[in-house]
């Protein structure tokens, strides 16, 4: 190879090297940063395409989540005031069963009938305050809540609602219901009893429909940890890895320099050539 004091190949090439270490450092660098191996498409842009489809989704259930936490926590009011009203309706057979006995007298028949009536009230007081987010199973207002079910948005979990309102089909105790006579009493008796029978049944759908959406939101949690797995195996760095390479490729760096020092050295070795 001829010496030139034009062209240094030695140094072009020791150059060429140490961009290419320059380079590698530079990605390496930047893994350790972010903690990707693939933070773009540019680094594998198929992978990054699919992990961006997944991250998606993730975020798309993110909202199935939020909607069934909502349809859970509706279902869970409902069942906390239909629970209240059947303790209610005990209370008020427990009345009715006392005045009904006819060696009573009348002043003790008012009082139970006093205390019946201030049951029955509450029954609507329960009713009134049995919504979450303005969304009542049991008054009557709402035939049905429905949530999310997928990240696409086209399927639906419902809970049938359960109108428990006096005077309905499913509590045949009327808002003017008393006990202020025997006969009325033993009216009652029977009525509250049917109510009662036809409550627990409601009450066994909405629990059903309850458990139904409780398990679909644990599914949903473990699909969205399953494809968050799922985009970290194929995007996260080794970081142990990449902390061996970064030291690698630190020392590669310091003798490439060193490396490009001597290469341009060696056009010096030309003046000796002209030394008188």
């Amino acid at each position: 190879m001829p010496i030139s004091v034009n062209t240094n190949y030695g140094a072009m090439i020791a150059l060429q090297n140490l961009n290419v270490t320059n380079m590698k450092l530079e990605d390496t660098q930047n893994r350790i940063n972010t903690g990707l191996r693939i933070s773009g498409p540019k680094d594998n842009g198929a992978v990054w395409a699919i992990a961006q489809s997944m991250r998606m989704d993730i975020q798309a259930l993110g909202a199935v989540t939020q909607s069934l936490n909502r349809a859970v926590s509706v279902t869970d009011t409902a069942v906390a005031a239909g629970t209240s009203i059947s303790e209610l309706l005990k209370d008020m057979k427990e009345k009715a069963l006392a005045a009904r006995d006819p060696s009573i007298d009348q002043n003790s028949r008012d009082v139970y009938n006093s205390e019946f009536v201030s049951l029955r009230d509450q029954i609507a007081k329960v009713l009134q305050n049995a919504a979450f987010d303005g969304s009542n199973l049991l008054d009557g207002s709402v035939q049905n809540v429905q949530s999310l079910a997928n990240a696409d948005g086209n399927t639906f979990l419902t809970v049938t609602a359960q109108n428990l309102s006096l005077s309905g089909t499913i509590v045949t105790l009327t808002s003017t219901a008393t006990i202020s006579t025997a006969a009325q009493a033993s009216l009652m008796i029977q009525t509250i009893q049917s109510s009662l029978d036809a409550l627990n049944l409601a009450m066994s759908k909405l629990g059903t429909d309850a458990k139904k959406i409780e398990t679909h939101r644990d599914f949903i949690a473990k699909l969205t940890d399953e494809l968050q797995n799922g985009v970290g195996n194929l995007v996260d760095a080794d970081l142990a890895k990449e902390s061996a390479m970064l030291q690698s490729l630190q020392v590669k760096q310091q003798l490439g320099i060193q490396a490009l020092s001597i290469a341009n050295q060696a056009p010096q070795v030309i003046l000796s050539l002209f030394r008188g």
